[in-house]
């Protein structure tokens, strides 16, 4: 696991650092912006403006970033968000003239020179390559989880970040929770003792997967560029409802189905925590039927961790499944019920709360249990060996006593700006959020290689030993004009 080392103090020490270069040095004197003082604004392009990239883009103009170019291949997606920075800005008497694009590629060719970071929040098949292009421009990033689709994509992200010394942030929020910072300290502090044993289940999917892809061809709309929707992944024929605007994650060309959509989140604690780094074997244990193109309603995977910096070994095991019948993705009487932990596991949180929550993670150690019932680990409960109930870590005497170590955010969009000003790196900056997405992308590729089929990782050189196969999996043959070395 990679050292980290952050210095946000309180919120007072925070926005003074955001004003001054001084903490330049925490993370090895990055490549300075041409914006040399807290009055001067940072040039910052967006790459996808719909759903999460309305929010980003939004965040990025908030925190006094200079918008100068937006791209988005659904023009009218594109339009309303220009038209809406636009009003923002008269109402706030701040200069906008941003360009507009459809193609990120057009974009960095017209004008790499005039922009010093980008946010990226398309769907998944394009965060790798839009985001590494831009860093071997030499521009900082923030992008939205997954990090990437492929393994290959999110190591070299990893190495990019810390050979150009770039200012990085992955959006998985709940890194900036109090919450989850304090369930590490808890964790690491040994109330629990030593973690053996890791249980994370999740309510996604909540878009269509499970399914064969529909026959026949539908008109694309005119304010869609389907040839630049589709990216780096192989052609297919535009079908209304089935891909764009937000139904793309189930689809192995596009997405990274619940794992990939939920494990950053879910898993950031624990993996954080427990130091997890290179698993030594993952396999698919169970899954629901396996379509061709997309992942499965329901799953189980394994992760065998070794020991690790004095920790013994640890499991891993990974549900999803949505439990609710009544979902409209169940419309057509395809509900299966969801692979969770076994009752023995769960028996006091059952107990306790009458069901099973819809996600949850769940630490087992040798001296009791520590659970987050949220997606974010926001809010956790312990129970030690000999107890018979959990107890909220904000009330557990063994918590409390346990002293902060991790400072506490001042924001999570806010730390990428304050690197960006020669501040400390970012929580989920990519020497870790990398590494935990490359992680939890090889349940991916062991969900690729089918049930049953255990893969022995060689994690330093991203191969399975015994399954040569796997190797299309960890990286993707793209498109031609998209490729990427």
């Amino acid at each position: 696991m990679p050292k980290q080392t952050f210095y946000y103090g309180n919120r007072r020490q925070f926005i003074k650092s955001t004003s001054m270069l001084a903490g330049a040095a925490a993370f090895g004197a990055p490549y300075f912006l041409r914006a040399q003082s807290a009055n001067d604004r940072i040039n910052i392009a967006c790459i996808g403006v719909g759903n999460k990239g309305d929010s980003d883009s939004n965040s990025a103009f908030g925190l006094g970033g200079n918008i100068v170019a937006l791209c988005d291949i659904d023009s009218n997606t594109l339009n309303g968000k220009n038209q809406s920075l636009k009003d923002r800005a008269a109402k706030n008497n701040r200069t906008y003239d941003a360009k507009l694009y459809r193609d990120w590629r057009k974009m960095f060719d017209e004008m790499g020179k005039s922009i010093d970071a980008v946010t990226v929040s398309t769907p998944d098949h394009v965060h790798g390559m839009a985001s590494i292009t831009a860093m071997r421009l030499g521009k900082h990033v923030y992008c939205q989880k997954p990090l990437t689709q492929t393994v290959w994509e999110a190591r070299e992200m990893r190495r990019l970040a810390k050979e150009k010394k770039l200012a990085t942030q992955m959006g998985n929020q709940g890194s900036a929770g109090a919450g989850l910072r304090r369930a590490v300290e808890v964790i690491q502090a040994g109330v629990i003792g030593a973690a053996r044993e890791l249980h994370v289940w999740s309510n996604r999917p909540i878009w269509p997967q499970g399914v064969a892809r529909p026959e026949g061809e539908d008109p694309v709309p005119s304010n869609v560029d389907w040839d630049l929707w589709l990216g780096p992944a192989p052609l297919r024929p535009f079908k209304k409802g089935v891909y764009h605007p937000f139904a793309w994650r189930g689809w192995y060309d596009f997405g990274t189905g619940a794992l990939g959509d939920m494990a950053c989140h879910t898993v950031n604690m624990p993996f954080r925590a427990l130091k997890l780094g290179y698993p030594t074997a993952v396999e698919l244990e169970l899954a629901s039927r396996v379509y061709p193109e997309t992942f499965p309603l329901t799953s189980r995977i394994r992760f065998d961790f070794p020991e690790r910096e004095g920790l013994p070994p640890c499991k891993f095991w990974w549900y999803d499944g949505n439990p609710d019948s009544k979902h409209r993705m169940f419309e057509s009487g395809n509900f299966i019920p969801p692979l969770r932990p076994g009752a023995d596991l769960v028996k006091e949180i059952v107990a306790q709360r009458g069901e099973l929550p819809a996600s949850g993670c769940l630490v087992i150690g040798d001296k009791g249990k520590l659970f987050a019932g949220d997606d974010y680990g926001a809010r956790f409960q312990v129970i030690i060996n000999d107890e018979k109930e959990y107890t909220a870590g904000d009330k557990h005497e063994a918590c409390t006593a346990v002293p902060q170590s991790i400072p506490r955010s001042p924001g999570h969009d806010e730390e990428w700006f304050a690197a960006m000003k020669g501040g400390p790196p970012a929580y989920s900056n990519f020497d870790i959020a990398a590494y935990l997405t490359e992680i939890i992308l090889l349940g991916c590729v062991a969900l690729r290689t089918g049930v049953g089929h255990k893969l022995e990782w060689d994690g330093p050189n991203m191969r399975a030993t015994n399954a040569p196969e796997a190797a299309q999996f960890v990286k993707r043959q793209n498109r031609k004009g998209w490729e990427i070395a």
